[in-house]
């Protein structure tokens, strides 16, 4: 069962930063971060369209430029990171999971993945014109399709974005779409697992991964169970 640390890991270190990436890449298989545009079209990790609740800044990402974002306090002295950066840090080290914030990113986004691109990637996005458009840029690429609503059928949910993967929300989670899912060839990985409980309903569904805010205690947990882990990266 795969653990992606969600932001990183943002119950150890504050969301997206390198910090919360290291913190997150001691426990988990894969880290995940959510990427936007700036003013000038460089691709960093924040999860909001503003900077207001993640920095000491205010105000749209968009409306700054890359040069004008870095000077901005993300906490623990942490700046925004650009996913090049992003790139570097994890290479070799760990997966990584990109979520897709806005659709229309896509091609700026996986220009910048094509020269860096790990080993182990995941594409994502609550958009399935964004999931669809990254697996034509990036043929073979795994993409999933996240959702916060009720997944009814989940074949027919994937098959619009030709996603491989679907991210139910963890409330929106039972036996009978993780059995639809798998009958239909599909992963199945939820959002986000942060209590014992929540674990012991995924392990107990077999899903085949979720994220969590904190890889390690999830990694901790799991061990205690005796659940199957992916074998080390090399």
């Amino acid at each position: 069962m795969l653990i992606i640390g969600h932001r990183g890991a943002r119950a150890l270190a504050p969301e997206n930063t390198l910090l919360a990436l290291r913190r997150g890449m001691a426990c988990a298989d894969f880290v995940e971060i959510d990427v936007r545009l700036t003013k000038d079209g460089i691709p960093v990790a924040i999860h909001d369209a503003t900077v207001d609740r993640t920095t000491d800044g205010t105000g749209p990402v968009k409306g700054y430029t890359i040069e004008d974002l870095a000077r901005l306090d993300a906490g623990e002295g942490e700046t925004i990171p650009t996913l090049r950066e992003v790139l570097d840090l994890v290479h070799g080290r760990a997966g990584l999971v990109v979520e897709i914030k806005e659709p229309g990113t896509e091609v700026i986004i996986v220009s910048a993945l094509i020269d860096r691109m790990p080993q182990r990637f995941i594409l994502v996005s609550f958009n399935p014109q964004s999931v669809a458009m990254a697996k034509r840029l990036l043929p073979g690429v795994q993409a999933g399709l996240i959702s916060s609503a009720e997944i009814g059928d989940p074949a027919e949910f994937a098959r619009p974005a030709q996603a491989d993967l679907i991210l139910p929300r963890r409330d929106r989670l039972s036996r009978e779409m993780v059995e639809q899912a798998h009958d239909a060839g599909l992963l199945v990985v939820p959002w986000t697992l942060n209590t014992e409980d929540d674990l012991e309903e995924a392990v107990r569904l077999g899903v085949d991964g979720f994220a969590t805010d904190d890889p390690c205690a999830a990694r901790r947990y799991l061990e205690s169970r005796g659940v199957e882990r992916p074998a080390p990266a090399r």
